[in-house]
């Protein structure tokens, strides 16, 4: 296939709207792919294709190497070896395009907390365009604290600036969705309200979600055991 500076867009943008597709989702083919810090093998021989459309959980014990193999998944790390392979809408994307197709929710991930809660929202959809359909205010209604949008994040709890990363990411218009460890700092009621977001936002998209936390996870189409490639 060949590539160009555009070829991202192809299965991404609607060809007559030239707004992004709801539907859109992304391949990403592993060969023999190993990731190492230093002397030490994070994992190795990785040989393995998320398809496009499917939900798979990637497990493991804390430390396992689950969010370095997001990282890789992003586009933000490379393979130490092997290769690595991004293909959305039959086209390859090339891996300096890779970010414009995620979306990536992690605890690690800083939100700019001088913001408002309206402002973040503003700010993110200039760079990532929401879901056909979705408008800030939108967002600002599934959040369910609304009341909040004048108010800074560095103001806001951890649940709430979780909640806040989770609908950014759930409700960008991206064929691939990395979410790592995604019901950190929420309640039993703000898992419940994740499960629905995933209910609405994530079918028809590649997901992708790293946690031992059944609840997190256990909707998934396959499993991923970090562990199997040690």
């Amino acid at each position: 296939m060949e590539e160009d500076d555009e070829s991202w867009l192809h299965g991404y943008i609607d060809n007559e709207t030239m707004q992004p597709c709801s539907h859109a989702a992304m391949i990403i083919s592993l060969q023999q792919v190993s990731k190492r810090y230093k002397y030490e093998w994070i994992f190795r021989s990785i040989d393995f294709q998320f398809e496009q459309g499917r939900s798979y959980a990637v497990t493991g014990p804390n430390g396992s190497g689950k969010s370095t193999l997001l990282k890789v998944l992003s586009g933000h790390l490379s393979p130490s070896k092997g290769k690595i392979d991004f293909i959305s809408g039959g086209w390859k994307t090339g891996i300096d395009d890779v970010y414009k197709s995620v979306s990536y929710a992690a605890p690690y991930i800083d939100l700019i907390e001088e913001f408002t809660l309206s402002e973040a929202i503003g700010f993110h959809q200039q760079f990532k365009p929401f879901l056909e359909g979705l408008h800030p205010k939108d967002l600002l209604g599934l959040l369910s604290f609304s009341n909040a949008k004048d108010k800074q994040v560095r103001h806001f709890s951890s649940g709430m600036k979780q909640r806040l990363k989770l609908v950014l990411a759930l409700c960008s218009a991206s064929p691939l969705l990395l979410l790592d460890e995604p019901t950190t700092n929420l309640d039993r009621q703000g898992m419940d309200w994740y499960r629905n977001l995933v209910d609405r936002f994530a079918k028809g998209r590649t997901l992708v979600v790293a946690s031992n936390v059944d609840v997190d996870f256990d909707f998934c189409d396959e499993r991923v055991d970090i562990l199997d490639y040690k």
